[in-house]
């Protein structure tokens, strides 16, 4: 099942509801964080309660792929209650998303979600490397040049980041800029992590799902006990909970799934290929509903960006058959010469 074949129409749809659930989801939290008048809720509950409803979906694929609930069953035994060091392997990228997502809540609390779009595709080169070191690939010169480029993009809009004038709560865009920085280490990670041990076997990719989801499970309720157990006990733990706030639980967890599947069937990097069109999309949302204002710099940076991500996804040239072309030519050239 690594290689399973799929085609380019189904590829398509993965990255173009990436896109989609990717830009919305950033400008929907980042309403719940800093706009939304209700009673702030415990970001840790959110990305636990997005673990569990992961782990549901993923039981729901692997009952539709085998069939049957005793296939089903057998399943979970043979790769669950009797694969402790599968279970151990699959907790590292459980660990490193569960710093990730809890960074995401920081990062938009104090930056717009159009800037956190732009910022977090620093995911891209921090991928690329982990690429480098641990799948042992190589990138091309034009590759080199975008990750460089994409810093610059960065870099600019970070030099002097857009307002926002509707925003209803004080912010810091160090600590913004920090919490991306770490989320961004935590992606490239486990993102090239989980693609290796996905490649590495043929066992499916929901049960690996799984696997790491019941990991996660236990990693968020331990994340919530140790930031906000005393509140939660004292306010419960769904306070704060709005329909807008669901809606966040359930992006976070369609795109956790959608991230999976396209690890799986195309490449790790690939998600950074949707980047372009959820910039555009959240810059727009980010105008209309927070008041962002546009500024030269920022403009200039997030278009530098969305070309690097075009240039770093152009496929590499192939010259495998270029030496051999040139070595027949010189052997011609000799036997006129003779």
């Amino acid at each position: 099942m690594a290689n399973e074949p799929v085609s380019v129409m189904f590829k398509v749809y993965c990255l173009s509801v990436m896109t989609l659930v990717a830009a919305t989801y950033t400008v929907v939290l980042r309403y719940t964080r800093t706009i939304s008048s209700t009673a702030m809720y415990f970001s840790t509950t959110a990305v636990c309660i997005t673990e569990v409803i992961k782990l549901i979906l993923s039981l729901g694929m692997l009952t539709k792929e085998t069939g049957s609930l005793g296939r089903l069953k057998a399943s979970i035994v043979e790769h669950v209650f009797q694969s402790p060091r599968e279970l151990l392997k699959l907790s590292v990228p459980s660990v490193v998303y569960a710093v990730q997502n809890n960074m995401a809540f920081v990062a938009l609390s104090n930056l717009d979600a159009a800037v956190y779009q732009v910022t977090y595709q620093l995911k891209i080169p921090c991928t690329a490397l982990c690429m480098v070191l641990m799948l042992n690939r190589s990138l091309s010169r034009l590759q080199w040049f975008s990750v460089f480029m994409l810093c610059l993009g960065v870099t600019l809009v970070q030099w002097k980041p857009a307002e926002a004038t509707k925003v209803q709560v004080e912010q810091n865009p160090f600590w913004g800029f920090m919490a991306i920085a770490v989320a961004v280490l935590c992606s490239g990670f486990a993102g090239v992590y989980f693609e290796k041990v996905l490649k590495s076997s043929d066992t499916s990719l929901w049960v690996r799902n799984i696997q790491m989801y019941l990991s996660g499970i236990v990693v968020t309720l331990a994340g919530v006990y140790m930031t906000d157990g005393a509140r939660v006990i004292e306010k419960g733990f769904f306070y704060g909970y709005t329909p807008w706030v669901c809606f966040v639980v359930f992006l976070a967890s369609v795109g956790g799934l959608y991230t999976s599947v396209v690890v799986k069937y195309t490449d790790n990097i690939m998600k950074g290929f949707s980047a372009a069109a959820a910039i555009v999309l959240s810059t727009v949302a980010s105008v209309t509903l927070f008041g962002l204002q546009i500024t030269a710099t920022f403009a200039c940076g997030a278009m530098l960006v969305c070309v690097s991500i075009y240039l770093y996804g152009l496929p590499k040239q192939d010259t495998t058959k270029l030496p051999r072309a040139d070595t027949d030519k010189e052997a011609r050239q000799k036997l006129i010469t003779v």
